[in-house]
């Protein structure tokens, strides 16, 4: 499967500042609202609960949750794990009303079912647990 780091951003960025990277397993970075539309459009075919984290890469409990977000990507393959930087889809994260990052909005067949806002792993594994039964 695969896996989740964070890396320096680039040599022009403050060393300390870090960006979340995922790679492989089954979290989605949703980089235009044609590809959100397509995930969710899948999700509903595969009839897969979708779980939207709104994050940024400067946020540090972003950061700190960001490998337990993959590896519960990897965990729950029946669930569809979407990742969204509120700073490069800005309007669209307007559009969720995101007041603090992270925030995770449970959706199945696009229509929200639960919300979480903050880095609480402990919640995130409950809300996980009670959408999937």
């Amino acid at each position: 499967m695969g896996h989740c780091f964070c890396k320096p951003r680039n040599d022009d960025d403050d060393e300390d500042e870090l960006q979340v990277e995922f790679a492989g397993g089954n979290v989605h970075l949703i980089t235009t609202t044609d590809v959100w539309d397509e995930k969710l459009s899948e999700a509903k075919r595969d009839k897969k609960i979708v779980i939207a984290n709104f994050t940024a890469t400067w946020c540090a409990p972003c950061r700190v949750i960001a490998p337990f977000y993959c590896e519960l990507s990897e965990e729950h393959p029946s669930l569809m794990f979407l990742m969204i930087d509120v700073d490069e889809l800005t309007e669209f994260s307007s559009s969720w009303d995101i007041k603090a990052t992270p925030t995770f909005f449970f959706l199945r067949n696009g229509r929200q079912i639960d919300k979480l806002v903050g880095a609480n792993k402990e919640e995130l594994q409950k809300k996980i647990k009670y959408v999937t039964g």
